[in-house]
């Protein structure tokens, strides 16, 4: 006989059962497929190579201030019951602007000296590095630091998707380890389509890496030192109706996780070394 007390199982489901997260997700999903179409359009087309300072951060500011300002525009207060600072799509896009932004001034560094990436934008002249990270051989334009923002949006948006319906469902309910295995799986699939996707021809004169094979299979793994840490934390903003987040804790989440992949990366640099 079933004890009373006995919690009744979570029923399986894709979004979050808080409406204004499921709302926010859904909207960087529908988002997604055009924001990816635009930079596809112009890789084809070659504008990367031509573009110049000012230019590439005003393409770089039309791909992703749609994930701020059509929120901002359409998402009433009214509907969400708080102020739209508030919001999951506002708070969303908080972490995931510090996480980018640290991402690029230190992780980059790791990539240059590590994993082989190569940046070749003569055009570019405005750059934004660490100092005491890395050797400085090469340098990160600003323009990269904006579009991060959209990569790293829909990076973490499908994976919480995913993550959510594993945890909901039987399996994952009865299993402790599907969640932090589906974690790693998530962020290696993620590492190793964005560097396959960047493989291009079109891309060849600006962007490559100096071992593909060895990036693609060893590489990849050390990208998904950036997920590894940042799906867990980022997968339980405002996850539930009781424990909204501020925008304190917001950001303390993006600063950890931030930390956490610096030191991962370090940490694989110390004992793994370069490609």
């Amino acid at each position: 006989m079933k004890s009373k007390s006995a919690a009744a199982p979570v029923q399986a489901r894709w979004f979050s059962e808080n409406p204004d997260k499921a709302w926010g997700e859904k909207f960087f999903l529908i988002y997604t497929p055009i924001w990816i179409f635009q930079t596809f359009l112009a890789t084809v087309l070659g504008y990367g190579k031509t573009m110049g300072d000012v230019v590439s951060i005003i393409y770089s500011l039309l791909v992703v201030g749609p994930f701020v300002v059509v929120p901002f525009l359409i998402y009433k207060e009214a509907k969400a019951g708080k102020p739209w600072y508030q919001t999951y799509w506002f708070k969303a896009n908080l972490y995931i602007a510090i996480f980018s932004l640290i991402g690029n001034y230190y992780g980059s560094e790791y990539f240059f000296d590590v994993l082989g990436m190569v940046y070749n934008y003569p055009n570019l002249h405005w750059t934004f590095d660490a100092t005491l990270v890395g050797t400085g051989v090469q340098h990160t334009p600003v323009m990269m630091y904006i579009l991060t923002h959209a990569y790293f949006m829909t990076y973490h948006t499908t994976a919480m998707v995913v993550l959510r319906r594993l945890r909901t469902s039987r399996f994952g309910q009865s299993s402790a380890w599907v969640f932090p295995v589906a974690v790693f799986v998530a962020a290696y699939f993620w590492a190793w389509m964005e560097t396959f996707a960047m493989a291009n021809p079109a891309l060849a004169e600006v962007f490559y890496y100096k071992d593909l094979n060895r990036m693609l299979s060893i590489g990849s793994i050390t990208y998904s030192c950036f997920f590894i840490t940042s799906f867990p934390i980022f997968y339980w903003l405002d996850e539930k109706l009781n424990d909204t987040w501020g925008l304190i804790r917001t950001t303390a989440a993006a600063l950890s996780a931030s930390m956490l992949t610096f030191f991962l990366l370090d940490l694989w640099t110390k004992y793994i070394g370069p490609l």
